[in-house]
């Protein structure tokens, strides 16, 4: 299987809620049978249940976990609608559909489910009471894992829940995309040199869809083998439509197979963040935008959500933003693949809440915050673009307070937004 497929199949299994509870069915055709086998084998019986007693019980536990399949899911649909509409449509994919507490969850229900029928199915004229014991077990840890899930469900669909997860997955991309601390200034202005015209163009076939990830190991190796240079045109979360070009090949001497570049490629309808540290950051402003907008009008879950902002931030300033360039052992430049560099980071999590929240006290005062904190816990090569940030601050806060009061009290920084210490922050 090529690469962009077994990543398809992997990126599908993961935000897929069916697939545990699928595979709860052969395994709870072989724990049958295991089971099964055990107490015929040493005749425990740890239960002295009757056959009326025995059957009424399974018929409770299949009564009471199918109850539970279905107020879980149809409770889980209404939950997705509500927190899209309030937050963003983008959390379902990325948060709510591969949540494992509510997979396992239902798995277990579907597991007891199967079990109870299968016993109560092999149940004639004899108990077996091994089988009623795990039953009983199973049962009961149902039961539990059911209240355990309305518990777990109101907590996870609060937005103080949806942002941190939502940041904890971005600061793990970030880390996986820029691995190396930056010791010293991104060197970015020697990228891309002058290769001159390519000697090939691939172009993109099939269906269109948004770039999720790119094999890289797999780009250097083939631009090795051609003894050459590949550059891949569009960014990880760019939209590419059908003969849109997708490869510019510099190569002296060798041809390379279309099919080799294109399965390093994986796309999709959605973003994710496998290879994309600036989607955590475009869901979480989306979220805060949201609480902005006259309609819901929360500027807590917007100060919120910079806190998040604030948590990935600071983390992207502290890791070293590579260039463009990738190179071989050797030294020799291989692959050219584009990522995200600060300055478009901080224009992403500044400047759209900013523009909408820039008339309440709450959000100014904690972008303030935000801003001071990091020119005081980053390297001074990441000031520039935060200072630029507080005079957009500044010259907003002017337009939209005209009153002395309350013109000093936007320009104080708090880090809860309004009502924290002055000049406390994160």
């Amino acid at each position: 299987m090529n690469w962009n497929r077994l990543f398809g199949v992997r990126s599908y299994i993961k935000a897929s809620l069916w697939v545990v509870p699928f595979v709860a069915i052969p395994l709870e055709l072989i724990a049958t049978r295991l089971v099964h086998g055990l107490d015929a084998w040493y005749g425990w019986s740890p239960m002295d249940y009757s056959v009326s007693g025995a059957q009424a019980l399974l018929q409770t536990f299949v009564t009471a976990t199918l109850s539970f399949v279905v107020f879980t899911f149809g409770s889980l649909l209404v939950a997705i609608q509500v927190a899209s509409a309030q937050m963003t449509p983008r959390i379902i994919a990325t948060t709510l559909l591969r949540n494992d507490v509510v997979r396992y969850t239902v798995g277990l229900f579907i597991f007891t489910l199967m079990f109870s029928l299968s016993a109560q199915n092999k149940m004639v004229k004899d108990v077996h009471q091994l089988v009623m014991l795990l039953a009983t077990l199973l049962g009961i840890l149902s039961f539990a894992a059911f209240f355990y899930l309305i518990d777990y469900a109101s907590r996870l669909l609060r937005p103080v829940s949806i942002l941190v997860q939502v940041g904890a997955d971005g600061l793990a991309v970030i880390e996986s995309v820029y691995p190396d601390p930056a010791a010293r200034p991104d060197t970015r202005e020697n990228q891309n040199p002058n290769l001159g015209s390519p000697s090939g163009v691939i172009c993109h076939q099939g269906t269109s869809g948004i770039i999720l990830a790119v094999n890289l190991d797999l780009l250097k190796a083939a631009a090795a083998r051609s003894n050459g240079v590949i550059e891949f045109v569009p960014q990880i979360g760019d939209f590419v439509a059908v003969d849109e070009p997708m490869f510019n090949l510099y190569f002296s001497d060798r041809s390379i197979a279309e099919e080799t570049l294109r399965a390093s490629v994986a796309l999709g309808s959605e973003r994710t963040m496998e290879q994309d540290p600036t989607f955590a950051f475009r869901i979480v402003v989306d979220i805060a935008l949201k609480a902005l907008s006259p309609a819901i009008n929360d500027p807590t879950t917007a100060v919120l959500a910079i806190d998040q902002l604030h948590r990935m931030l600071r983390l992207v300033g502290k890791r070293n933003l590579r260039t463009d360039e990738l190179l071989d052992a050797s030294g020799q430049l291989r692959v050219i693949f584009r990522t995200p560099n600060w300055e478009e980071f901080v224009h992403l999590a500044f400047s759209e809440i900013r523009s909408c929240g820039a008339n309440n006290l709450q959000v100014v005062r904690r972008l303030r915050a935000m801003i001071e904190n990091l020119v005081q816990t980053l390297p001074a090569h990441r000031h520039a673009a935060l200072l630029q940030q507080l005079a957009l601050l500044d010259l907003e806060i002017e337009k939209h307070f005209t009153y002395p009061e309350e013109l000093a009290l936007a320009r104080v920084a708090d880090a809860q937004g309004l009502g924290g210490h002055p000049g406390t922050a994160h």
